[in-house]
């Protein structure tokens, strides 16, 4: 799948409101790939937004010049079904309801939890992702200008299983893809943290065997790059946005 594709497939949508609808997307599924569950629900909040703006242009015929949040998401919502009969059931109840569904666990999920309870991170983020897939592939079913055979290639690589890159348990880390040079696995790693991180985690996680190699041959030649900000003092990692950039623009957190 690529946005040009999605580009392409949804021009009747108003680029005003695709472009930021799939940039969303997108950011959900790098947020997923790097394991951080509780950012996937930020960008699924906002990619409702988006769609309904998409739902509600199309039910009454005049698309917003700009993205807008709604007062209420589910009167809103509530509200496309009286289009159904002209405009289209999947446009103006299915997708809604689902977006009701998703912001409605986004919104009124209990944010603390006491230890004895389950995260129930991981689980919300699997429902965001799939529920924003099923919105894309939908989107893509009803507004496709692309030949049949293409467009159903399109909602398959839409809906298509996506893999988190790192595996998480406790204070461990993994990256699951063996191929990744060293210098790609550093830059994953520090991506997925929300803070700098200690290089001895990052020995540990990559296991790499040599940190006065790492430090000179590795992490000091990223930090000349300025893709991460490596402090020899602290001896800590922390990524920087070209950093960010490449590592999204590279795919580093897709498995090869």
């Amino acid at each position: 799948m690529t946005v040009a594709n999605l580009r392409s497939a949804l021009s009747a949508i108003p680029p005003a409101l695709l472009g930021p609808l799939i940039e969303q997307f997108e950011a959900a599924l790098a947020e997923y790939r790097a394991g951080d569950w509780e950012k996937v629900g930020m960008k699924a909040g906002k990619f409702c937004e988006l769609a309904y703006c998409i739902c509600e242009g199309h039910a009454t015929r005049s698309y917003a010049n700009a993205p807008s949040k709604p007062r209420n998401i589910f009167d809103a919502c509530r509200a496309l079904e009286k289009h159904n009969g002209t405009r289209g059931r999947s446009v103006c109840i299915q997708i809604p309801r689902v977006l009701m569904s998703l912001y409605e666990l986004r919104n009124n999920r209990a944010i603390g939890h006491v230890s004895s309870e389950i995260d129930p991170n991981h689980m919300d983020a699997e429902f965001f992702l799939r529920g924003m897939k099923w919105v894309m592939a939908e989107f893509i079913r009803f507004f496709s200008s692309l030949a049949v055979d293409d467009s159903r290639d399109l909602v398959e690589a839409v809906t298509a299983r996506s893999l988190p890159v790192v595996w998480r348990s406790g204070n461990t880390r993994r990256v699951l893809d063996p191929a990744k040079s060293a210098d790609e696995k550093m830059l994953i790693l520090a991506y997925t943290e929300s803070s700098a991180v200690a290089v001895v985690d990052l020995l540990k996680w990559s296991e790499y065997a040599n940190g006065s190699r790492l430090r000179r041959e590795v992490l000091k030649k990223l930090h000349m790059k300025a893709w991460i900000h490596f402090d020899p003092k602290a001896d800590t990692v922390q990524i920087l946005p070209p950093g960010q950039r490449y590592v999204e623009s590279n795919s580093l957190l897709e498995i090869s």
